[in-house]
This record gives C-alpha cells, sequence and structure tokens, in this order.
C-alpha cells in the first residue's frame, strides 16, 4: 500500500495519522493551527471526517435519535454531528495548508455526496470509519476509485469485516488496511485487545493497525510491537478548548512523546539477525574463560582450585574445563596466566 509518497508494508515505519475530527471546534483558524502542531508533533499525515449532518443522519426527536450510554449522554445524533462536522468549504484551505507543511492529507466519507465531493480534491487515501464497516455499498464506491482503503474494526464482526474486504476485493482493489479499534471513548485499555493487530494481518494478509481511543501512549506502542503499521489518534491543540472529542484527544506534547515512543519502539523491534554487532564482539571480553588461579609448577596436575572459568573471556572456552582438569603442566603457570 502507497499514499502519496509513503509505502506502507511489513518493513516501513508506521504511518502515524493525527485525526482532526471535531477538534477544530468550529474554527477554520483552528483546524489550521491543529495542521501546523500535528507536523510539529511528528505526524506523517492529517484525516479529516467529510460529512454533514444531513448526509449522516436525520434531524429527529424520536428514541432511536437519542444517544444513550456514551460521553454524548441524551443529545441528538443531528445536533452532535451538525456541532461535530468539517463544513465542506473549509477542505480544499486544509488540503493546502497539510501540503505546505507537508503532511498527507485525507479523510473519511460517510456517504456517496462525500465521496465524490472528495474526488474533486485528489483525496489520497480514504478511511471507512468503524461505524461504517457495515456500509457496503459505501465501501464499494470508495474502493472503486482504486485508492488505498483503510478499514477502522471498531464494532465489526468477523462477518462485517470479511463482507468490507470482499467489496473492496469485488471492486479490483486490494489496497486494504485494517484497524484495530475499540469504539468506546475513551476507550478502556483493557478493551484495546491489541494481540488481535497481529492475528488480523495474518488471518486477513492486510497490513494492520490501530485507530486509538484510549488514554495515553501505552496502546500505540505496545500497538507497534504487534506489528501495527498504522497508528491513528485523535488530535487537539489544547483539551480546555473543549468540543465533543477533545476528552480522548491528545494535545501536542503528548502526541509528539507518543510519536518518539513509536520510533522507538520500531527500533527496539530490530530484525531477526542471530549475528554479533561489533559492539557485541567487543563486549565478548567480559564473558568467562580458562585462566589460572593459583600458581602451579611444572609437573603439578591440574584441578579445579588452581584452574578456574572466570572473567575475562580472553582464555579457552570454558567447555575445554573438564578436558583440562587432570592434565599436567608442562611448564610452571602462574596466576591470572589464560590458558590457550
Amino acid at each position: 500500500m502507497q499514499i502519496e509518497d509513503f509505502k506502507i508494508n511489513q518493513d516501513s515505519n508506521v504511518f502515524i495519522i493525527a485525526e482532526l475530527s471535531a477538534n477544530h471546534n468550529g474554527s477554520i483558524e483552528t483546524a489550521i493551527e491543529t495542521i501546523k502542531a500535528a507536523k510539529r508533533a511528528g505526524a506523517d499525515a492529517i484525516k479529516f471526517q467529510t460529512y454533514t449532518a444531513d448526509t449522516i443522519t436525520i434531524d429527529s426527536d424520536k428514541a432511536d435519535f437519542i444517544i444513550n450510554g456514551t460521553i454524548w449522554e441524551g443529545k441528538k445524533l443531528y445536533d452532535l454531528y451538525k456541532e461535530a462536522y468539517t463544513p465542506w468549504e473549509w477542505h480544499e484551505k486544509l488540503f493546502e495548508v497539510a501540503k505546505e507543511e507537508g503532511l498527507i492529507c485525507f479523510s473519511s466519507p460517510f456517504d456517496p455526496t462525500s465521496v465524490e465531493f472528495l474526488e474533486t480534491l485528489n483525496c489520497p487515501a480514504y478511511k471507512i470509519a468503524s461505524f461504517e464497516i457495515t456500509d457496503i455499498p459505501l465501501i464499494e464506491l470508495v474502493a472503486s476509485k482504486g485508492r488505498p482503503v483503510i478499514i477502522s474494526t471498531g464494532i465489526a464482526t468477523v462477518e462485517d469485516i470479511e463482507l468490507a474486504l470482499d467489496a473492496c476485493k469485488r471492486m479490483g482493489n486490494d489496497q486494504i488496511a485494517l484497524l484495530k479499534c475499540t469504539s468506546s471513548y475513551p476507550a478502556p485499555i483493557e478493551e484495546a485487545n491489541l494481540i488481535m493487530i497481529q492475528d488480523m494481518a495474518k488471518k486477513y494478509k492486510v497490513i494492520t493497525g490501530l485507530s486509538d481511543h484510549t488514554n495515553g501512549q501505552i496502546a500505540p506502542i505496545v500497538a507497534t510491537c504487534f506489528g501495527a503499521k498504522i497508528i491513528e489518534k485523535h488530535f487537539i491543540l489544547d483539551r480546555s478548548i473543549g468540543g465533543p472529542d477533545a476528552s480522548f484527544s491528545i494535545n501536542e506534547i503528548e502526541f509528539t512523546e507518543m510519536v518518539k515512543s513509536v520510533r522507538a519502539a520500531e527500533k527496539a523491534i530490530g530484525v531477526i539477525d542471530y549475528n554479533l554487532t561489533q559492539k557485541q564482539i567487543d563486549g565478548r571480553v567480559f564473558c568467562r574463560s580458562l585462566y589460572v588461579v593459583e600458581d602451579i609448577a611444572e609437573g603439578e596436575l591440574i584441578t579445579s582450585k588452581n584452574v578456574r572459568s572466570i572473567r575475562p573471556g580472553f582464555g579457552m572456552h570454558p567447555k575445554e574445563l573438564k578436558d583440562v582438569i587432570g592434565k599436567v603442566a608442562e611448564k610452571s603457570l602462574n596466576k591470572g596466566e589464560r590458558l590457550s
């Protein structure tokens, strides 16, 4: 999978996405400053959500349209999305700012009109949000554009995942990534189940990653160690500005630390290589080897009292000790001499 100039595969660095979502709080100036902050924080990409309240739901007071059991308790769906959406007339400017900053910029469409709108902006990839994974016609339309498709699995069953993957492949698109996601806001760390990142990669033969709603940076670090090649995290200038997503978003300082930790985790994972580096070879002087630990006269028997395996490692290998014990010294040997 390649998004603009960033190639994502099992050997690549993690593709780190700052999710703007509703964190512009209704201000294009805040949105622009958030994009610039994401670049400073080390993100590779900035992602929007492209919808309006009318393209994602209807204005209804019926019980079905009232939110229960989340941080948006009691709010109408329509009112939440009206508050949270990113105005479409901002998109072109925000895409330009991201490009100027050197960030890849793409979005999550939520209906056919948003897909066609994003096509006019040459959106380089599409993200299918967790709650849209069951919208097979939308996924087919997105996949038909021939661009990389990143799919969150927050509320997905195995059947949902397989239907979504089949929809992409049916459209001739195999540039697919699956993101492990827990659709709670914020998500409890004990429900992250990050081991599934590794399992999904093996099971579905696709790039995998994490769309993270937990607090802190533990989940992105662990996800990296489980093979995540994409990390998405909600990003905000300052939680004090408020907004629908503020409570599960991280600020520039926190995002910067997360990026540093993910990059350090990548280095720590390394590669499978049983050959020693020069530093490790040099360090072998501290292993044990065979040394004379008591003076030995010529003709004297070598015993476990006068020859031992000790540090440093310049002498014979310790495995030879059993063959040395019981031999007779052909010349006198002084304490501290290595056997060779």
